[in-house]
């Protein structure tokens, strides 16, 4: 068998290889999507009380561990190594906690930070515990 053939032969048990996992699959009625209710006035007044709470963010490049000897010898000019490569998206952190990464943005000569990824509601939960 020439070296052709047996790229076509592998080629073909690899089809019915995706053709049998195909019929395997199982199709899913999804449910429609719905508009939710309008919150009620309850609801409203205490979303309210927690709107003009005031938090903490923060933008994190990166961390870097040092000895209390080398902090106290670091002078202008000092170059600290950071456990990030460049280039690699920064931490956003609302009151320490890890709420995205996003990527440094220059707006009207001011920085900024443009979200990239936001994490999951159910997996800053699971951060909590």
């Amino acid at each position: 068998m020439s070296t052709d053939d047996e790229d076509l032969g592998m080629w073909d048990e690899a089809m019915d290889e995706q053709a049998a996992a195909s019929a395997e699959a199982e199709t899913v009625e999804l449910d429609e999507l719905t508009e939710e209710a309008p919150i009620t006035v309850d609801e409203k007044r205490k979303l309210d009380t927690i709107l003009d709470i005031p938090v903490t963010i923060s933008m994190e490049v990166g961390r870097s561990h040092i000895s209390i000897r080398n902090l106290l010898q670091l002078n202008q000019g000092s170059v600290v190594e950071l456990d990030r490569v460049a280039g690699e998206s920064l931490d956003v952190l609302v009151n320490g906690t890890l709420i995205a990464h996003g990527e440094v943005v220059v707006v009207n000569d001011k920085f900024g930070i443009r979200l990239t990824d936001v994490i999951s509601q159910v997996e800053r939960i699971k951060k909590l515990k």
